[in-house]
């Protein structure tokens, strides 16, 4: 579920292009580590209770292996060592192999090892954790419409947002990937 303390590593990145605001991904480097920021159930706990009530929520109907899945992709594109090391953890811990946690970043070419649905699941991850464009693909959603009932897909967006935001929290509040 959530993050509980910051971390002492920190990445750090190099200037930007003029053609983008975004960081490149390829230039993160590990910097020295640096003090924890801001302790969030204790600065904020009332912010902190009603995302970890939100998080409870969004996975109600939706199977936990899956789930998994898809927060350590949504992790991995995060730069969220935090999340990846907790949610990995959790994967293994239900039955998730490690071939499968070590093809997840390369899912679209390593098919075979995942199900449709999965991969319905997980480019809806990617659409909704990048949104490149500002906005998901008609495509995308229609994929994980096929495998999933309303209910579930609604679910599975939630999963989705809810793991993206527990990212923002860990990256930003520097949580230490050793205490996940």
């Amino acid at each position: 579920m959530g993050c509980l303390r910051p971390s002492v590593v920190v990445m750090t990145t190099r200037t930007s292009t003029p053609e983008t605001t975004a960081p490149d991904a390829t230039a993160l480097e590990p910097t020295a580590q640096a003090a924890p920021r801001v302790n969030l159930p204790k600065a904020a706990p009332e912010v902190y209770r009603a995302m970890a009530a939100l998080d409870r929520a969004a996975h109600k109907g939706i199977d936990p292996a899956l789930a998994e899945l898809v927060k350590v992709r949504a992790s991995q594109i995060n730069h969220c060592a935090f999340c990846i090391t907790m949610h990995t953890r959790d994967a293994r811990k239900g039955g998730e192999t490690e071939l499968r946690l070590q093809l997840l970043n390369a899912w679209a070419e390593a098919g075979g090892f995942f199900t449709p649905k999965e991969q319905a699941a997980l480019a809806l991850t990617e659409a909704i954790t990048v949104l490149t464009d500002g906005f998901v693909p008609d495509a995308v959603y229609q994929r994980a419409a096929e495998h999933f009932e309303e209910a579930e897909l609604a679910q599975l967006i939630a999963v989705i947002f809810t793991i993206n935001a527990w990212n923002r929290i860990a990256v930003t509040t520097r949580m230490d990937p050793a205490s996940a």
